[in-house]
């Protein structure tokens, strides 16, 4: 099974509250045949929405926003950040990264992986049709033309008929020759010379693109004038539109800078300077501006003064893989990958206390970061944390101090990679690839637990005590063990089966082996001498929702750690939070 490559690229926020997995008060303490109680807290405050990315204003008058992780468009009143509705998969919705309303009131949605541009009309029919893996920004002209672009997973320029029956009219298009031709051009508007102009990801440029542009839409737009730049000198320029004084207000992602820049002349000045993170951006009729941070999920309004009005509050985005680090400073210290940050918390409230952000698309350089790539899940490595992430393709050891130490391209000859979990072993980095086919090592991709689909389909959540392997997978609901004579692995044998599609797995130093069920909600114990799976706690809200077609199945992953104390901790990105859970 082939993967596609996610270069890109922060649910509710809730106050501390205690849950009792068992409520009964007639327990006795000094029974050995009881089962232990365990007491559930929620920590750490999360954004409403799983990462923010392009918006709209609808006709209805709310704001429409897209979100990639979160696999769905979500609506919201403009000046409270109330949630009327949240449109996803059932509509089409596959991880859309930008939207656009048209001139009859239809609203259109690029769907970033699937390649599709979807169209929902003001009586709710839905129809889609397929662009290239990458269609990202969306934008009608005033005339009514419908154009779009590919940035991060594909290069070019196309407009579509609005109807979406024709044909895709390529503009830009990528060779073998020349697969960059733009450099990712992301968000952008139309100019009143019909001219598109937007940001060029990749190169730190603000263009312009004579969209009537005659002949081969495979020779260089830049040699023959269809490609002009208008100004330079940017970080990350990830989104533009211009204002009702018709100046081009630019966002800069790596900085949260804000510039005003004059097309004609190229000349840009710093409006305001908000949160790294930002991705897009939307005028009302009145002129308001609307802003929305990928990082951290928050939605707000850009006032004239400068300063931004939260109309729904950021937080966690997608809280997934997490680790206590050795010499992290004391029991307090917690590490959670969020997606495009692994974010250092304490372990009692959740504040984040550091974050270190990661490269949305490897190889462009940001402002603070090395080579850190988009984190999915985490293992401690000693004083090190090794992280996988399927949106990256790639395994890294980094540590907060040296940053990256160790980098591997899970990718092979024959397959795209998509690490789903990664440990230390043996000395050697084990990693559970969905993508490549299994259980590999890292170093040489040599198989360790092959996915056969007839025992093995999905394998995903890994553990050690050291000298044993233990792998979830998430397809058949068994946990394999997996032993080891030298470097070489022994016979798989099942420790447990019929789990509701388990994710995170830990060992617990006392002879069981922590599992969380994504399917049935709950954190589970399995005792490795008897096989027998108790419930620790139920309830907990995961992501729950599908991959996107062409993406691992469980699409996000919900881990779990124990802490030096033994309090265990586990990931909720159904409402992106962090479960704190006490044995009473």
């Amino acid at each position: 099974m082939k993967f596609k490559k996610l270069w890109i690229l922060a649910i509710l926020i809730f106050p501390v509250f205690f849950i009792s997995c068992d409520d009964s008060d007639d327990s006795d303490p000094e029974d050995p045949d009881q089962p232990d109680s365990y007491t559930v807290t929620e920590i750490g405050t999360g954004a409403f929405l799983n990462g923010a990315n392009g918006l709209d204003v609808g006709p209805d008058g709310n704001l429409y926003i897209a979100s990639v992780i979160g696999i769905n468009i979500t609506v919201m009143d403009k000046e409270n950040g109330t949630i009327s509705d949240r449109l996803g998969q059932e509509m089409q919705v596959q991880g859309p990264d930008d939207l656009v309303f048209g001139p009859d009131g239809s609203m259109y949605w690029t769907n970033i992986i699937t390649g599709e541009v979807g169209r929902m009309t003001p009586d709710g029919t839905v129809t889609t049709q397929f662009v290239a893996p990458g269609v990202n920004p969306i934008q009608f002209n005033e005339d009514g033309r419908l154009f779009v672009a590919l940035c991060f997973l594909g290069d070019g320029l196309y407009e579509l008929d609005p109807n979406l029956v024709e044909p895709p009219r390529p503009i830009i298009v990528a060779t073998e020759a020349n697969p960059f031709p733009l450099g990712f051009l992301n968000a952008f508007d139309f100019g009143p010379d019909g001219r598109i102009y937007g940001p060029l990801y990749a190169a730190g440029l603000v263009i312009s693109v004579d969209v009537d542009r005659t002949g081969d839409p495979a020779s260089d737009p830049f040699a023959d004038g269809s490609v002009q730049v208008v100004s330079g000198g940017f970080s990350i320029p990830v989104a533009a539109q211009f204002d009702p004084e018709g100046k081009l207000t630019l966002l800069d992602q790596a900085r949260g800078e804000v510039f005003k820049i004059d097309v004609m002349t190229g000349a840009s000045t710093l409006f305001t300077t908000l949160d790294p993170g930002l991705d897009n951006l939307a005028f009302d009729e009145d002129g308001s501006l609307y802003l929305t941070s990928a990082e951290q999920g928050w939605v707000g309004e850009l006032l004239p003064t400068g300063a931004l009005r939260t109309i729904s509050p950021g937080g966690l985005i997608a809280p997934q893989g997490l680790a206590f680090l050795e010499g992290a400073g004391d029991e307090d210290k917690l590490f959670v990958a969020d997606q495009y940050n692994i974010r250092q918390l304490n372990s009692n409230s959740g504040e984040v206390e550091n974050s270190y952000r990661s490269l949305l698309v490897p190889g462009v350089p940001e402002v603070g970061v090395a080579t850190l790539n988009t984190v999915g899940s985490l293992q401690a490595d000693g004083e090190n944390l090794i992280s996988a992430s399927w949106f990256a393709g790639t395994v890294q050891v980094w540590n907060p101090q040296d940053g990256v130490t160790e980098s591997y391209d899970m990718s092979t000859a024959e397959a795209l990679g998509a690490p789903i979990d990664a440990l230390r072993l043996n000395g050697e980095i084990i990693v559970s690839d969905v993508g490549i086919g299994g259980v590999v090592r890292a170093s040489d991709k040599s198989v360790i637990l092959p996915i056969d689909n007839a025992t093995v389909f999905a394998p995903s959540g890994l553990a050690t005590d050291g000298e044993t392997l233990w792998v979830a997978d998430w397809g058949t609901g068994i946990v394999w063990q997996i032993g080891f004579d030298g470097n070489t692995p022994t016979s798989p044998v099942p420790v447990a089966q019929d789990l509701v599609f388990p994710e995170g797995l830990a060992y617990d130093n006392a002879g069981g082996l922590l599992v969380v069920e994504t399917g049935a909600a709950r954190l589970s114990r399995i005792d490795l001498a008897t096989g027998e799976v108790t419930e620790i706690a139920g309830g907990l809200e995961f992501f729950g929702r599908p991959g996107v077609e062409g993406t691992p199945p469980m699409w996000g992953f919900e881990g779990v750690t124990v802490a030096p104390s033994g309090d265990i901790y586990v990931t909720g990105q159904g409402n992106n939070i962090i479960y704190r859970i006490t044995k009473d």
